[in-house]
């Protein structure tokens, strides 16, 4: 009995050795670990879900891996009408795999190397040689931009060749090829400032939509990576490219094509320094045309124009040497010719020159380049004298060829004077006295408010790269005195830029809607669809409908009138109507000219202007505003009909009368007086001026009807004329607007 009873005491003692609280701290450690195992299922799922492509790249990276970038294809760019301006077509780079080919030499190095020399004429010891002495690299690019036709060929040479080299254990290895695009212009040169180039690699453009739009072009790269097997093959893992929008312009082919044919031909019978053409529609400021004489082949953009021989090289290159080291060591005594070798040795030189050849042929006449207007300014003069209510239209002024201001002997264009003379035949005849008493009655304040509304001194935005910024070079209410006023009332002593001349030209002709310029028509995707419309932006209204009627009639009787000096802009059946221009330009004193027709047709509903500035022609006698009105007038002729505008029959003689008779609304009337704030009345607007003298030389004959009414802008500077025109423009020193020009065009091309 004492024995049972031991046995039960034992049991019990057995069965408390694993008491309650240990029960408990056991549950609580099981259910921890089985939260935490839980957590860690979640976080490995997190991790497939989520992370696997960061991870597999990292396990990759441990491993033997092969990777290559997936290029994207650049946006196309398209004229207006869907023709390809720039592509890019489709390339293959050669790459060779030395590691694989020499892992077993006896099998694959002797074929591979053949197929490499008889599919391609590469020279057999030079490859041999490479690959031997990069045996250990997996990536070797040996040939670039090879054609489909060349891959096609080295894919049919391998399948033809296969089945024999198998049989002898051999086999063509380590050859492979990489896409890539290279950028093409189906048409070389034409539109090259316009349309500028892309970089070799396709990531960024140089000038023209290329540079502006360059983010809109660009795609983003795809990536290729994996890891090779035991077996030499490789396991791929792909995230594909994703390719560019194609831009379309507002450029139209044949219209650049017809600009760019006048212009070679200017260049070839007369030629010039400059010589720049801009095509606008004036009802919404879309350029369908832009070219100067400087045009580049886009598809070897680095090639230089013949005029660049290697002493014009080796002086931009001290040049800019010069002006580097300046800009480098401003504390330090400037270089000179002499000295600059010892700095800079002739390859360095000669690399400098290049770099400033290559961003004088790529620079943009048309929206870079400021000068001195001259007459086709004077349509801005009138129509803000009109605006303010300072004149009516029909005023008679006394042109007795000069006008003292500001102790300036101010000249006409007519060395014999006008004589009485109306604001419209001002402009007809392109009468700077007439101009200097307009704005002399409107005033200094409302003046420069209105070439501030014109949008002189103010970038248009056009959508291109590099547009001046002539801000210092134009005069405002606050710096400009008399002479000022009176010199820029006729396009003299201030800058603009031809796209600017072209924006305000617009705004007069249109009705007085300022358009910003632009080339952009549509933004497309891959497919084809619209991503963004590019609507014309009208940034301010300018001039009113009457204002708008007077100018178009005045600037059709510059061209189809007696007496107007745009005779040469003549385009048989059609109502042309244009503004010449001839500017003296800086310094004065060696007779360099700019001129310039205006023009645009037909003269009662524009729907074409052309602009044409020529930058001193070749020629003894420069200053003959017939030189542009022969350039435009066959531009012209050409595009009128390509446009389907239909001749006029109306267009055999100018409208008749003397004064051009203004619509009877916004208060300016035939009856309406003249005001003038401030200034008073001028006594050329008094009537006993409409009796005035015919004028009449020195011996007493009267001037020739023929100097009286000349068929074309001509400034006629005889030996000791005594005229004085200001030589300078504002905030401009010592240094000539010739200097100025010339640091311009050395500019590093954006």
């Amino acid at each position: 009995m004492r024995i049972s009873r031991n046995t039960n005491k034992n049991r019990n003692k057995k069965s408390k050795v694993f008491p309650r609280y240990m029960q408990e701290k056991l549950a609580i450690t099981v259910l921890v670990i089985t939260l935490a195992l839980f957590a860690l299922v979640m976080v490995l799922y997190n991790l497939m879900t989520h992370k696997k492509e960061d991870f597999n790249q990292i396990v990759l990276s441990q491993q033997q891996y092969d990777s290559r970038v997936i290029p994207f294809k650049r946006g196309d760019i398209l004229d207006r009408n869907g023709t390809y301006l720039a592509a890019s077509e489709k390339v293959y780079n050669l790459i060779l795999d030395p590691k694989q080919i020499m892992s077993d030499p006896d099998a694959y190095l002797e074929p591979s190397v053949t197929a490499l020399t008889e599919c391609f004429g590469y020279d057999r010891n030079e490859i041999m040689n490479l690959i031997q002495e990069k045996k250990d690299k997996q990536y070797v690019r040996y040939t670039k931009q090879l054609t489909y036709e060349d891959k096609t060929k080295y894919d049919k040479y391998k399948l033809d060749k296969t089945k024999a080299l198998k049989k002898e254990k051999k086999d063509i290895k380590g050859i492979w090829f990489e896409d890539e695009y290279k950028r093409i212009y189906p048409y070389n040169s034409m539109g090259s400032k316009v349309i500028g180039f892309a970089n070799g690699d396709g990531m960024g453009g140089t000038g023209g939509i290329e540079q502006f739009y360059n983010t809109t072009l660009m795609g983003i790269n795809g990536r290729e990576y994996g890891y090779l097997n035991d077996d030499s093959n490789l396991e791929r893992v792909i995230k594909p490219s994703s390719n560019g929008n194609t831009v379309v312009s507002t450029i139209d082919v044949n219209i650049q094509k017809i600009v760019e044919k006048y212009i070679n031909e200017w260049e070839q019978q007369t030629g010039s320094k400059k010589v720049g053409v801009i095509v606008m529609d004036p009802n919404n400021a879309e350029i369908l045309a832009m070219a100067d004489d400087k045009s580049f082949d886009l598809n070897n953009p680095r090639d230089l124009r013949p005029e660049f021989t290697p002493d014009l090289l080796r002086q931009l290159g001290i040049k800019e040497a010069i002006d580097d080291f300046k800009r480098k060591n401003k504390d330090a005594q400037p270089l000179t010719e002499e000295t600059v070798t010892q700095h800079y040795n002739d390859e360095q030189i000669i690399s400098l020159g290049t770099q400033v050849a290559w961003n004088q042929t790529w620079r943009n006449f048309t929206i870079s380049d400021g000068f001195e207007p001259g007459s086709t300014e004077k349509i801005f003069t009138v129509s803000a004298a009109l605006e303010e209510g300072a004149i009516t239209g029909q005023e008679v002024f006394d042109c007795n060829r000069f006008l003292e201001v500001g102790g300036h002997k101010i000249k006409c264009v007519s060395r014999f004077g006008h004589g009485p003379i109306t604001v419209e035949q001002g402009l007809m005849k392109s009468c700077n006295v007439v101009m200097m008493r307009i704005a002399q009655q409107i005033g200094k304040d409302k003046f420069y408010k209105y070439q501030q509304m014109f949008g002189f001194g103010s970038k248009t935005g056009i959508d291109l790269p590099g547009e001046a910024d002539n801000r210092s070079t134009i005069y405002t209410v606050d710096n400009a005195g008399p002479t000022d006023l009176a010199t820029n009332s006729f396009g003299q002593n201030f800058n603009t830029t031809m796209i600017q001349m072209a924006a305000a030209y617009g705004s007069v002709i249109n009705g007085g809607s300022y358009y910003e310029p632009h080339v952009i028509k549509q933004i497309l995707n891959e497919q084809g669809a619209i991503v963004k419309k590019v609507d014309p932006v009208l940034v301010r209204e300018t001039v009113s409908e009457p204002t708008t009627k007077f100018i178009n009639e005045a600037l059709f009787k510059t061209v189809n009138a007696e007496g107007g000096t745009g005779g040469a802009a003549k385009v048989a059946g059609y109502k042309v109507a244009g503004k010449t221009g001839t500017a003296e330009k800086i310094p004065r004193d060696k007779k360099n000219y700019v001129v310039s027709f205006c023009g645009y047709a037909p003269a009662d509903n524009p729907q074409v202007l052309v602009y044409v500035v020529v930058d001193e022609p070749h020629v003894e006698d420069q200053p003959h505003s017939t030189y542009a009105s022969q350039i435009f007038q066959k531009i012209m002729a050409d595009i009128l009909p390509y446009l389907n505008i239909f001749p006029d029959t109306d267009t055999e003689g100018a409208p008749s009368g003397d004064g051009a008779k203004l619509p009877e609304q916004e208060g300016i009337t035939s009856e309406t007086t003249a005001a003038s704030e401030g200034d008073g009345t001028s006594q050329e607007t008094t009537a006993q001026e409409t009796t005035a003298a015919v004028p009449t030389l020195e011996n007493g004959q009267t001037v020739a009807p023929e100097d009286l009414n000349p068929s074309e802008e001509y400034v006629n500077r005889q030996e000791g004329d005594d005229s004085e025109l200001p030589a300078s423009v504002p905030q401009d020193t010592s240094e000539s607007l010739e200097g100025e020009s010339q640091s311009i065009e050395e500019t590093t091309a954006q």
